[in-house]
């Protein structure tokens, strides 16, 4: 991810990428069609979830907690998008970094704020961050399967 690249954003490396810059605050507006999309795939697919969306400052704007969500995933959620969110990038680089062992291990001590788990997402309009969406829930793969679908829904409306 580069700002000359911002489209690469979602195969941003933990390190060596300049982040793109942090835009005007998610709207409640755009937040709740963002939440929107993210609710209707998950009970469409009868997952039990949790989901979150921080604004670019880090703060809790939508928390929506699917009927027979595990309680534990109402933290990991928003974990996963103040994240995305404060490193802006995917949660995933941060899982594959750790999987890939080595250097990667010292992310854990590095900070107590990072989730290294799939299934956050910069929020990006305008190529600029301006929020995040976090699922929790299911698998992590399938967690980022909902939080795309999020995202997507707030590229199609920038």
């Amino acid at each position: 991810m580069t700002l000359e690249n911002p489209d690469a954003q979602q195969g941003a490396s933990v390190t060596g990428a300049v982040p793109l810059p942090y835009g005007t605050p998610i709207t409640f507006a755009m937040a709740r069609q963002v939440m929107a999309a993210a609710e209707a795939a998950a009970l469409e697919r009868g997952w039990p979830m949790a989901l979150a969306i921080v604004d670019s400052t880090g703060h809790l704007v939508l928390l929506h907690r699917l009927d027979q969500t595990q309680h534990a995933s109402v933290k990991i959620a928003q974990a996963k998008a103040e994240t995305a969110v404060n490193f802006r990038r995917p949660t995933k680089a941060f899982e594959d970094a750790i999987a890939a062992g080595g250097l990667g291990l010292r992310l854990l001590a590095a900070s107590p704020y990072l989730l290294p788990l799939e299934g956050g997402l910069p929020l990006v309009a305008r190529g600029a961050v301006i929020g995040a969406i976090g699922v929790s829930g299911m698998q992590s793969t399938q967690d980022a399967e909902i939080a795309e679908i999020g995202a997507q829904a707030l590229a199609a409306l920038t």
